[in-house]
């Protein structure tokens, strides 16, 4: 029986998913690519920290970044259906690292260029995503696909725990222009190291043209009410708790508290991952989600009530 193109072949023994070197670089990859996009918003914010960056100027840049992920993640489906999903992987997270180094470059200097360049960088973020996921089922048999997706979303998640307490310990040492270039050499990692899958893209998809491919999956979407309440949901989370984070937070500790709460803020990051981790296995995951749900609606209010968060001013008067 000849084993189709579109299937991995089983692995001998049945040994576990992470002893496969294929794998490991997949994992490698998917894990780089993470680090990359989570640290990325934190060393802007050191950047407003430093001076080197208004807050206007950083929320325009993540912006335009965000804008280039939307825009990029629809259309990469269609690419990762139609083409080779590694070479998907291989020029998106290409075009990400070539593009930061243009943030490093505009920073202090011009945030147009900074949101040119972060356009693409959300691009190559965007169509990373996808191409990454469906690759996972090119690289691991069917019997251990369970295995390798837990293990690459255990690395999803826990990238963003990871990206800005890295990101607060190298900013004691590094500069802000060295932390942003950093992260395009996590974004080559994650272009190079993923293995080549063993699918040929089909046949029949050839001739079909990719915009009409495109609206037959908005249709399809469009089926499907949780979709759009999940979209809708995602986007209140980006603009209101992502820009709390990315931008607010530099903007407050840098004009109230100083540099070293807000590293601090960043680098106590990972503590919530030793107190959830226990309550999931103790309370499941419904109360301890809707406990953090609780959280972050009300952390925020109740830290605008706080004495010290009244009468905030961007710059202190100096007294004579």
């Amino acid at each position: 029986m000849t084993v189709p193109a579109t299937m991995p072949p089983e692995s001998p023994g049945g040994r576990p998913v992470w002893r496969e070197p294929s794998f490991l670089r997949l994992w490698s990859g998917t894990t780089a690519s993470g680090l990359a996009t989570w640290a990325l918003p934190f060393v802007l914010g050191l950047a407003v920290l430093d001076h080197a960056l208004s807050a206007t100027g950083l929320g325009v840049v993540l912006a335009a970044r965000t804008a280039g992920f939307l825009l990029a993640v629809p259309v990469a489906g269609v690419l990762a259906d139609r083409y080779s999903r590694r070479a998907v992987v291989l020029w998106a997270g290409l075009a990400a690292a070539l593009a930061t180094p243009l943030i490093a470059l505009g920073l202090g200097r011009s945030v147009l260029l900074m949101s040119a360049a972060a356009v693409v960088v959300g691009a190559g973020q965007g169509a990373c995503r996808p191409a990454f996921q469906a690759l996972t089922a090119e690289v691991v048999d069917a019997g251990r696909r369970r295995q390798a997706n837990a293990a690459i979303t255990l690395a999803v998640r826990v990238t963003t725990l990871v990206a800005p307490a890295a990101t607060a310990l190298l900013a004691t040492v590094l500069s802000s222009w060295t932390l942003i270039v950093g992260t395009g050499l996590l974004w080559l990692l994650a272009a190079i190291l993923p293995p080549p899958g063993r699918r040929t893209p089909a046949a029949e998809r050839a001739g079909t043209p990719m915009l009409a491919e495109f609206g037959e999956g908005v249709r399809e979407a469009r089926r499907h009410p949780w979709f759009l309440a999940g979209l809708a949901a995602l986007a209140a989370v980006i603009f209101t708790g992502y820009s709390a984070t990315a931008v607010a937070l530099p903007l407050v500790g840098r004009d109230r508290y100083g540099t070293e709460a807000v590293l601090v803020s960043y680098g106590l990051a990972p503590v919530g991952l030793a107190f959830l981790a226990p309550a999931v296995d103790a309370f499941g995951w419904q109360p301890v989600l809707a406990l953090c749900a609780l959280v972050c609606f009300s952390a925020p209010a109740a830290a605008a009530l706080v004495p010290t968060s009244r009468h905030f001013s961007r710059s202190e008067r100096i007294r004579v």
